[in-house]
């Protein structure tokens, strides 16, 4: 996979937040990544392949400072929370 198929995740869909301490948790992460997927009408990827790239940018997916944004983040809370809405 391309590179610039994550940049344009982590460009779009995330930001660091480093007054954040606890970030997206992995299951938060995958989510929206496959949100973006689907709404950039991009193939998504394995996890592993996610949590790869994410450590080439010196993310670590475990423990990060990530907040999601934009329409794979408003994509993602209706898709995990149609009740609430």
């Amino acid at each position: 996979m391309s590179q610039s198929h994550f940049e344009g995740f982590l460009t779009q869909a995330v930001f660091e937040e480093h007054d954040n301490d606890a970030g997206l948790s992995l299951d938060e992460l995958y989510g929206v990544y496959t949100s973006w997927c689907l709404l950039n009408e991009e193939q998504p990827q394995d996890p592993a392949a996610l949590w790869q790239a994410l450590k080439a940018h010196r993310i670590r997916p475990e423990h990060n400072h990530l907040v999601m944004k934009g329409p794979a983040a408003a994509d993602y809370i209706i898709s995990s929370s149609p009740d609430e809405i």
